[in-house]
């Protein structure tokens, strides 16, 4: 009998096989647009997502495990709820490898932290600006994080030679319509450290986020190649640009494992890659040293130590000729004595 329902369909691709990420079978509907998914959903009462959370709740305990203790499980899951709809194409062991990827960095999948979306079968793992702001919070070494778009008629002004926080001003016209702030024009990022000082100001023309998309991001490529369009990018571009703006900034201040682990994360999803196994896990020691190398870095003096010129003059004492010349002036000593 064919299975003409969302609901049969996904219902029969979760009984086949059993239970394993990796052995249980894909959640497709053939042929179906995502416009008609939903519209099924819908119809269906919303049954098909009962199915897949059911068969998600199986991995309960990996969840539990997976989330930091402040994050709660029955808000996380929720948020899985509401994306499901969008999901339904994707195999279910990208789902399950997505969704603990982003439970462990304890960021939910609300599309402000974070989103999962489906790149072709697979679910993929997209942390959001938000998301990296969470986690450098979490570092404990930063007090505040400010990034922001600005708009052609908002009121500006930046001089990197002035001192902080007289080189960088933003006051956003609020007061007006949307569109009569004009288009954005510039991304920046900056953070305040609980130290009292300020990292510089990073910002992005939409020229530069344009170069970083198409020399970078893959998972564009890929959606350029095809013809969809739909990747993130093309989805929203400005969370992208004020993204990549803060991945900047993570040059210029400190960086913990899970920004590391993060940033990974984040690149093995656009180049197609597993991302589970670039969350921090354990004791994280490999992330660990290379967040204190980071840390090192944004926190060393920009002084650079000047090396005294040698003293002018014809040869003073104690002062070494090349070799070159020692050994020209032993072969001239050779031929006056011949």
């Amino acid at each position: 009998m064919a299975l003409t329902s969302l609901k049969d369909r996904v219902r029969a691709a979760t009984a086949e096989k059993p239970v394993g990420a990796a052995a249980v079978p894909a959640v497709v509907v053939e042929g179906a647009e995502p416009e008609e998914l939903r519209a099924a959903e819908q119809a269906d009462g919303g049954k098909a997502t009962d199915t897949v959370m059911a068969w998600l709740e199986r991995y309960g305990d990996d969840f539990t495990a997976a989330l930091p203790s402040h994050v709660d499980v029955g808000t996380f899951m929720s948020a899985v709820r509401t994306a499901l709809p969008s999901l339904s194409r994707c195999t279910p062991a990208s789902l399950l490898q997505s969704l603990l990827t982003c439970a462990r960095f304890g960021l939910i999948p609300d599309g402000r932290h974070a989103v999962i979306v489906a790149e072709g079968p697979f679910a993929v793992f997209i942390p959001m600006y938000q998301g990296y702001v969470d986690l450098m919070y979490r570092s404990g070494r930063v007090g505040s994080v400010h990034v922001g778009l600005i708009h052609e008629h908002d009121e500006w002004s930046f001089e990197p030679t002035a001192p902080p926080p007289l080189d960088f001003v933003h006051k956003p016209r609020v007061d007006l319509p949307k569109a009569e702030r004009g288009e954005a024009i510039l991304a920046y990022a900056f953070t305040w450290m609980t130290s009292g000082a300020r990292s510089a100001v990073v910002m992005l023309s939409r020229e530069d986020a344009e170069a970083i998309r198409d020399e970078h991001s893959k998972a564009y490529q890929r959606a350029e190649e095809s013809g969809k369009a739909d990747s993130f990018w093309h989805r929203d571009f400005n969370a992208m640009w004020s993204k990549s703006a803060l991945r900047r900034l993570h040059r210029l201040v400190p960086m913990s494992a899970e920004l590391v682990a993060l940033a990974k994360a984040d690149d093995a999803g656009d180049a197609g890659d597993v991302q589970v196994i670039h969350a921090l896990t354990g004791d994280g020691a490999e992330l660990l040293a290379e967040a204190e190398v980071a840390h090192r870095a944004a926190e060393a003096s920009q002084e650079v130590a000047v090396r005294p010129l040698p003293a002018k003059g014809g040869g003073g004492r104690g002062r070494s000729r090349p070799k070159k010349d020692r050994a020209a002036g032993r072969a001239s000593k050779r031929r006056r004595a011949a």
